[in-house]
């Protein structure tokens, strides 16, 4: 049996039927999915991710840590195949320093808040995130919106002006952009690293009309393809202020059903990383002018303030207006309106003792399993 064949057979389970079945009511439901092992639950998401009925619903799954949500969205693309999953990580470098930022995860939620922020009622997809990642707060969709540069072919600009503004957004200009947040510019030639793209922009201008965009390796600088038009977005952790974000729960569109693997290691991790916010706040109170100076002005929060990041009491309040799945091995505290009881089990540890794997899989099939 190949995985095509597994999936299928998941996807025309009962259970999914009746899992599916409930996501589609209005009132808010609460569903545990018990005795899911090993990759059960990526089988179970991706099931209900292609289910017609379900074809319309957004997905946020919390893993327990960056590890388990990393392994869980490389499992979902691969069994889907879909596009739009997207690996929802934590801003910053160090998870106990709130200042000093990834940029590859910074463009990472920049790419995925800017299609949900977009979306106009239809599915934009789903995200794989864990507990750090959803502390922090996100911009709300029509900042994000009312910042975004865009660019098309024969399209008039004035470059001074965009060379401004892009400052102004926190893009440092270099001779060669290799990370985001630069722009480059040689002669007729502008290269520009968006937030929101895995890859910089070449745009080639003809006076002050574009002439062409393309995407371009970082590495080799060489152009790669040819675009009709793109949307540069700024660094979303730097350049707004707190006002101007809300919950990631609060962000996502209605029609988002939240996965949480288990809800009690959430909350804790939450709180956790309270403590770790506001220990972290009155240490840099004690930090000297110098340490600061230190740091790459590009990748550093100026001001990190409290009310950047969600509370684990604020999430749960949020949450209690959202369908939930619960996928994890512990019982969940949250009152549960449906419990689907699956019946898959762990392949024990066999250590190298093939005589023992090849006979508990001949037991297996002497039940009448089939062997993938």
């Amino acid at each position: 049996m190949s995985v095509t064949q597994l999936l299928e057979k998941y996807k025309s389970s009962p259970r999914l039927f009746s899992l599916a079945d409930k996501l589609s009511f209005a009132q808010t439901q609460k569903i545990r999915l018990s005795n899911l092992n090993g990759s059960a639950s990526q089988f179970v998401a991706a099931g209900i991710y292609l289910h017609p009925s379900c074809s319309q619903i957004n997905h946020v799954f919390i893993c327990n840590d960056a590890e388990e949500a990393a392994y869980f969205h490389n499992t979902l693309e691969n069994l889907t195949d879909a596009l739009n999953l997207f690996y929802f990580p934590s801003s910053f470098k160090n998870r106990k320093n709130y200042r000093l930022l990834n940029s590859s995860h910074v463009m990472l939620r920049t790419e995925a808040m800017t299609k949900f922020s977009s979306q106009m009622g239809n599915r934009v997809g789903a995200l794989v995130t864990y507990p750090e990642a959803v502390f922090e707060k996100v911009v709300i969709s029509k900042a994000i919106s009312e910042n975004i540069i865009h660019l098309k072919t024969s399209d008039e600009i004035d470059p001074d002006k965009l060379y401004a503004k892009l400052v102004d957004y926190g893009f440092e200009r270099t001779d060669f952009v290799y990370e985001p947040g630069q722009f480059a510019v040689r002669g007729g030639i502008l290269d520009i690293y968006s937030f929101g793209n895995e890859k910089p922009y070449r745009i080639e201008l003809f006076g002050n009309d574009i002439d062409s965009i393309r995407i371009i390796d970082p590495e080799t600088q060489l152009s790669e393809r040819r675009l009709l038009q793109v949307s540069i977005i700024p660094n979303v952790e730097t350049q707004f202020e707190e006002e101007e974000k809300v919950s990631l729960l609060q962000f996502l569109p209605e029609n988002t059903v939240i996965w949480i693997q288990d809800e009690e290691l959430l909350r804790e991790k939450l709180l956790t990383t309270e403590e770790d916010l506001h220990l972290f706040l009155e240490m840099i109170k004690t930090s000297t002018k110098k340490e600061e100076a230190e740091q790459d002005d590009k990748l550093i929060k100026k001001d990190v303030k409290p009310e950047e990041f969600t509370t684990a009491d604020d999430f749960f309040r949020d949450l209690i207006h959202r369908h939930a799945v619960y996928f994890g091995y512990e019982k969940p505290f949250s009152e549960i309106t449906t419990e689907i009881q699956f019946a898959t089990k762990s392949q024990p540890a066999f250590n190298r003792q093939f005589d023992l794997l090849i006979h508990d899989l001949k037991s297996w099939e002497g039940k009448g399993f089939e062997l993938n």
